[in-house]
Order: C-alpha cells, then sequence, then structure tokens
C-alpha cells in the first residue's frame, strides 16, 4: 500500500509574536469569530483593536488567530482584522471540522474557541482570552447541539480565561459536561460560575484563585503533571457593567423562543442569538459583551506574564 503522508500547513506568526515566544515573553491568543460573526462593524474592529491595546498595556503580546486565504495566521495586522471585521458573516465560521475545507479552499475563516485553541497550541501560546466558551445548548437532550469547544478543552492544552459560558445555553449542563472530561474551572475571584453577561449563576464552583500569579501557578502545576487538556478561568464581568439579572434572561428567553420558532440551529444560532439580544436590549448587551472581553484581556495578560 502507497504511504500518505501528510503536513499540517505552516503557520504565518507574526513577527512580533514570534519574537516573544521565542523569548519566552507572555503571548495572549485572541479568536477571531467575536470579530465576524460576534459584533457589527465598525464596534468590532475597534473592539479588537482596543483589545489588543489591552493586552499590551498589561505587559503581554497579542495574538489575534485566522485563518486568510487559506493561511494559518497567529498575530493579525490591523489591516487584516479590519478585513476580518468589514466581512463579518461573509468569513467562514470555523471550528476544528472545518479547517480542512477552509485551507485548502483558501478561504477567509474565523476562528472559534476551538479552532484558536488547536492553531494556539501550535503556536505555543499557553493562555487564551474571550468572551465566553460555547457549551451545551438548551434542548441538548433533544437536539445533541453541544459545542465542539468543550471537547477541545479536553484534549488541547490552551487555557482560556473568559466571562463563563454564554448565557444562552443551559449552564449546569456545561459544567456537568467539563467535570465529566476533567477540565478545570477556576473562578477568578469567585466562588459562583459567571453568566456572561451576569456575575451570577445560581452554580458554585469548587475552586476560585484570587489573583493572576496564583492562577499562573495552579496551571504551571497542571503542566508540570502533563495533565492533558485546558483549563477554564471563568472571569465575572466587572460589577459596574453587568446587566440586571431578570433583565438579560428574559431577554435571552425571548430570543430563544423567536429562534426555535424559525428552525433557526447549528452555527447560525448564537450569532442570531446575539443579534436578537442585542436588538431587545437596545444595544446594553453589546455595551456589556465589549466590556467583559476587555476584562478578559486584561486578566488573561497578567496570567500570563506570571506563568512567563
Amino acid at each position: 500500500m502507497q504511504e500518505i503522508t501528510a503536513t499540517m500547513p505552516l503557520l504565518d506568526i507574526h513577527p512580533e509574536v514570534q519574537k516573544a515566544l521565542q523569548n519566552n515573553q507572555p503571548v495572549v491568543a485572541l479568536e477571531s469569530t467575536i470579530i465576524s460573526h460576534g459584533m457589527p462593524y465598525p464596534q468590532n474592529v475597534e473592539t479588537a483593536l482596543m483589545v489588543e491595546q489591552i493586552v499590551r498595556s498589561e505587559g503581554a503580546i497579542p495574538a489575534t488567530i485566522a485563518i486568510i486565504a487559506g493561511q494559518l495566521k497567529v498575530g493579525l495586522t490591523e489591516a487584516e482584522i479590519t478585513l476580518i471585521g468589514k466581512a463579518g458573516s461573509e468569513v467562514i465560521k470555523t471550528s476544528r471540522r472545518d479547517l480542512p475545507f477552509v485551507i485548502k479552499r483558501k478561504q477567509h475563516g474565523a476562528t472559534t474557541v476551538a479552532a484558536t485553541m488547536i492553531i494556539a497550541q501550535r503556536a505555543g501560546i499557553r493562555i487564551f482570552a474571550t468572551g465566553g466558551i460555547g457549551g451545551v445548548h438548551r434542548g441538548a437532550d433533544k437536539s445533541m447541539d453541544i459545542s465542539a469547544d468543550l471537547q477541545e478543552l479536553a484534549h488541547t492544552d490552551v487555557n482560556v480565561v473568559c466571562a463563563g459560558v454564554k448565557s444562552i445555553l443551559d449552564l449546569p449542563m456545561t459544567l456537568e459536561y467539563l467535570e465529566t472530561f476533567g477540565v478545570p474551572v477556576i473562578g477568578f475571584q469567585t466562588s459562583e460560575f459567571p453568566a456572561f453577561y451576569s456575575r451570577k449563576s445560581g452554580l458554585s464552583l469548587p475552586y476560585r484563585c484570587e489573583s493572576a500569579a496564583e492562577v499562573a501557578a495552579v496551571l504551571n502545576t497542571k503542566q508540570q503533571l502533563r495533565l492533558k487538556g485546558g483549563s477554564v478561568i471563568a472571569n465575572p464581568i466587572p460589577k459596574a457593567d453587568e446587566m440586571e439579572y431578570q433583565f438579560i434572561n428574559e431577554a435571552i428567553d425571548r430570543a430563544i423562543e423567536e429562534a426555535l420558532s424559525k428552525k433557526i440551529t447549528g452555527k447560525a444560532i448564537t450569532p442570531f442569538l446575539l443579534n436578537r439580544i442585542k436588538e431587545i436590549t437596545k444595544g446594553k448587551s453589546l455595551e456589556a459583551n465589549i466590556k467583559l472581553v476587555c476584562n478578559n484581556a486584561k486578566i488573561a495578560a497578567q496570567i500570563a506574564r506570571h506563568w512567563s
């Protein structure tokens, strides 16, 4: 039988990011789906650039990750961020299963949490900041709709700072899933799992850390033990920026009902819900989203700096 060999397409790592990695300087990975599918233009580009600046202000190097014309990019230029932001939903929302197709067809791809983790690990980046990870969707007992992010966390050695799980999902089931696959969920200065727009969910966490230095020490110990997979550092939205619990949950329930009535599923469901929630809350959810992403980038950079 003829032997078949395959090579992973070479990463195009920005020179600044490459230099930082070679010198063991702190680097923070950032995803691009939040740019193309999470926010409208021009707020998406403005937020992406602002998040990169926050990472820099905390002493780390930002590495926004995407696929440009089939090339895996680790560290985007401002022009590339603008390209992704302007194209919006025309850019392929790229998770693990989509990577070979987007690369082979030389398309533009905005990486989800899962795809960003894969590319970050190959580049040697250990810390990743995002808004919220994917999880178990409501009604998953019938639909089996579970984000690939969760399996990636179980297998890929990248640690994700987020404001918990998007509150459009089934939070208790998501935590159960992560526990089953041995993914540590660390509350950053909290013992309650944050619910994205809100600091509270009513779900307690077994572990909390009070500082970035403590998180870095825990992650370093996990690495020394050679425990496979990533970790979730659950960082609540700042108190001044969180949305009123009942108000946001009523908006979420309304948006989910509309999605069900329109039979929106798969990749389209999260962008639809986020946009509909933004409309129902008259833009307040988008403002909260931007605030929590910036806060996550800040903490991720601090963790990366202590770890390096």
